[in-house]
Order: C-alpha cells, then structure tokens, then sequence
C-alpha cells in the first residue's frame, strides 16, 4: 500500500528535481551552464524572482507565460515537473526508506536522459557514470540483485553495446551506435543485474521498431542514415524491462 504522507513528500521533491532538470535539459546543450547566472525569460530577458519558480503553481498562475512580456515558457518545464512528481511520488510512497530514494533518482535521470537523447542525441557521462555508481551503491536498496550480479551487467552491459558500435563501424565505416549508449545499459545492468539485460534491450529495440514504423505511417521520410535515439528507448524500457525479468528469471 502506498503511505499518503511519503507520497506527497515524493511528489514535492520531485516537482522541485523537475524545475531543476528541465534547466538542465534546455541550457546544457546549448552550453549554458547550471550557475551562470539566475533563471530568466527567454523572451524579455527579465530576472525571475522566487514566485516565477514555484513548481507547477508559478505555470498554473501565469498560465504559462512570462508575467512581463507575455511570452510562452518552454512547456518542457511542466512536463518535466509533473512527470518527476509522479515519480517522486510513487517511489517514496510505496516504499517510504532509502530504497524508494534509489528508485526515485533512477527514475529523474532515466527522464532525464530519455529527453536528451530525444532531443539532441547525447546521453552525457555526467548522468550516466554516477547513475552507474548509485546502482552500486543506493540501488542495493532498492533491487534485489546481488554486487555480482550488478558488476557483471555494468560490464557486460557497456562492453556489449561497445563491440555492436565496433563493429558496426569497421563493417560500414561510420558510427551507427554511440558509446553513451553503451553507457547507459551498463548503468543499467549495475541497477537490475545482468540477467535483466536482454529483456530490457528487446524491449528497447521494439519500442524503436514501434517508432519508426509510426513514423512511416505518418509519411515520414525513413532511410538508413535516420538517426534513432536508442537511449530513450533504453530509458523507457529500463523498469518495465527488470519487471519483465523479475516475472520470468525470478
């Protein structure tokens, strides 16, 4: 059963993860560091102050929108807060200790990473390597895979996708598959253990089928020089792929 008060606890601190991550999304790729500066209106340029930052309410109010220029705000930001509440939420509410912690920073940085492979193609080693090391350490509270276990996926997971991206090259002479992505299922092997891997790159690699052909439905242009974000279907396979795992493994 899920515990009310650790839930709404959850659910504030994701909001408060998601304003956070979603600056992160939109400045660091454009090389806006995190400190330079406080927050401001892409459109007027004006200085938010704390009422402009309020999770979820400050949007609400303004409607989404600057209160000076008028201007729209990237509805990135809300969707981010929301849906990392909702993680939030439901990691510390049903399981209000440490483990529930681990669940919900794994799920900020797999929204987090989904996002930026969507977006731009790019899964930084700043997000995947300690996503890495919290499935070696806070993640033994939160699955119940052995250290071996977990050693063996973050290896086998990484050195996997690196001899595919290897060979691939050697064979087509480009890249097809880039090593964040090799990086991130190692990550995720150091979460499930190796034994979840395979059900999670299945999963993974339907979902990209999946999108491609509703892309071709919808008159897309598909060719083999398309680039498909394999990350973000990584991310979104990550859980339900160790679920999957769980119910036939054990």
């Amino acid at each position: 059963m899920i515990e009310p008060l650790a839930a709404i606890f959850g659910g504030v601190l994701g909001a408060v993860a998601g304003s956070f991550l979603a600056t992160l999304i939109l400045r660091w790729p454009e090389g806006r560091g995190m400190a330079r500066g406080r927050s401001a209106c892409d459109g007027c340029g004006r200085v938010l102050g704390v009422l402009d930052l309020v999770p979820l309410l400050s949007a609400l109010v303004q409607r989404g929108r600057c209160r000076t220029c008028g201007g729209a705000i990237d509805p990135l930001h809300g969707r981010v807060e929301v849906a990392c509440a909702i993680i939030g939420a439901l990691a510390v509410g049903f399981a209000p200790h440490l483990g529930g912690v681990g669940w919900a920073l794994l799920g900020w940085l797999l929204l987090t990473l989904a996002v930026l492979d969507k977006r731009h193609f790019w899964l930084p080693d700043a997000l995947t390597l300690p996503l890495a090391f919290m499935g070696l350490t806070i993640g033994l509270w939160s699955t119940d895979a052995v250290m071996i276990d977990r050693v063996v996926g973050a290896v086998a997971g990484y050195v996997g996708l690196l001899a595919v991206a290897l060979g691939y090259r050697g064979l087509r002479g480009r890249e097809g598959l880039g090593l964040g992505d090799a990086k991130l299922l190692g990550a995720l092997g150091a979460w499930f253990g190796w034994q979840a891997l395979p059900f999670i790159l299945l999963l993974a690699t339907t979902l990209g089928l999946l999108a491609v052909l509703g892309a071709l439905a919808t008159g897309r242009s598909i060719d083999g020089g398309t680039r498909v974000p394999l990350g973000t279907f990584l991310a979104l396979a990550a859980v339900p792929g160790w679920w999957v795992a769980q119910m036939i493994v054990g």
